[in-house]
């Protein structure tokens, strides 16, 4: 498999012959020895992180299981003919194919790499985009539409673009509600969860649900306020999570079934994050309350099957966390890798830890580590 790693070899080399692409500077990137190595069908994964917004500052790192080495800050390495550096605000991070899709946010663009060098292959424009699934050959991404500005009367409403991923062009879209994130596809369904995060204290409740033959909105569904992630598991439910308003009305976890697209229950956790594994969803709560400004930091499993919490710590080992941010579980290993955005100004730290909740490593990212993606090794 040709990756990333095989690059670094000529990191100086680059440095000298490329010192910059217009103003940016290409800067080597930087490995490190974490963990034992792994074999499996995943090979490894790559981490986006946001950057601060208006800094162009998002980065790409990868880590590699069969070496167990993390590599920082591969994508002007890469790409050193590049003009530009990734961008400004990471936003969400996927692999459909042999292609590797980042969207960033602010520089109203995907950047669409091959998958195992993430060499740029081109770019998708859309404004203010943020999240994106694939079904059949086709991109589906989430769009505010209109500027970055908190305003409770704000007037433009979302969309959902089409793309073909052959050729990168959009070939349709579906107008949603106010400020749309996360979207999720069940059979023919594409539910997109619209948050009104722009409009607070007028948050959006509702999830749209877009036919895919048609590509047009046929319903929502009502289910809590200022909505952001979505996942489907193998029962045919769909989870959703709230961020409520910040004052009286708390960040919960929702439940409901794609078969009647009616909401059957919640779970009361906070929930800032989440991620599906078998029966298991685990999941960080992030709560900040503008009443108390305090915040309150929670780590949770909930069963799928019976919608109760079976954990109240996934993590067992005395960590300093300060702002936990992205998640994910290793399929085959069961490891949880849970990233700290710490201050949001500074490089943030890669957690490892154990099936069992122990520590097993820490690694420096760039800045606010955010987006994971698994590398199978056959796609």
């Amino acid at each position: 498999m040709k990756h990333t790693s095989h690059i670094i070899h000529y990191a100086f080399l680059l440095l000298l012959l490329s010192a910059c692409r217009g103003e940016d500077i290409i800067w080597p990137s930087e490995q490190e020895k974490k963990g034992e190595p792994v074999h499996s069908e995943i090979v490894g994964f790559y981490l986006l992180n946001e950057g601060n917004m208006g800094s162009n500052k998002a980065t790409l790192d990868y880590y590699d299981f069969t070496t167990a080495v993390y590599t920082r800050n591969i994508y002007s390495e890469a790409n050193p003919s590049v003009a530009q550096s990734l961008g400004d605000v990471g936003n969400d991070l996927k692999i459909y194919g042999n292609r590797l899709y980042a969207v960033i946010n602010c520089s109203n663009l995907v950047e669409v790499m091959n998958a195992d060098n993430a060499k740029h292959i081109g770019t998708i424009n859309v404004p203010n985009c943020r999240y994106l699934r694939f079904k059949d050959g086709y991109g589906y991404l989430t769009s505010y539409a209109g500027p970055v500005v908190i305003k409770p009367d704000y007037e433009q409403i979302g969309y959902v673009a089409k793309f073909d991923t052959a050729t990168l062009q959009i070939v349709a879209t579906c107008n949603v509600g106010f400020q749309p994130d996360e979207l999720e596809i069940a059979g023919n369904k594409l539910y997109v969860a619209n948050s009104g995060g722009y409009m607070t204290p007028n948050y959006e409740n509702t999830v749209s649900v877009i036919d895919l033959n048609t590509f047009t909105e046929s319903h929502r569904i009502v289910v809590a306020k200022n909505l952001h992630h979505l996942r489907i598991d193998a029962h045919n439910q769909l989870w959703v999570s709230s961020r409520g308003d910040y004052y009286d009305i708390p960040s919960k976890l929702y439940c409901v079934d794609t078969q009647t697209d009616k909401l059957i229950d919640s779970v009361d956790v906070a929930t800032s994050n989440f991620w599906l594994d078998g029966d298991s969803l685990y999941l960080y709560g992030s709560q900040f309350s503008y009443i108390t400004m305090q915040e309150e930091m929670n780590y949770n499993i909930v069963n799928i099957r019976t919608h109760k919490i079976v954990s109240n710590r996934f993590i067992t080992d005395t960590v300093n966390i300060v702002h936990p941010y992205g998640l994910m579980v290793h399929p085959v290993t069961k490891d949880i890798f849970l990233t700290d955005a710490k201050n949001y100004v500074t490089p943030g730290t890669l957690h490892c830890f154990g099936s069992n909740g122990a520590l097993k490593w820490s690694v420096r990212t760039g800045d606010i580590p955010a987006h994971m993606t698994l590398l199978f090794r056959f796609r």
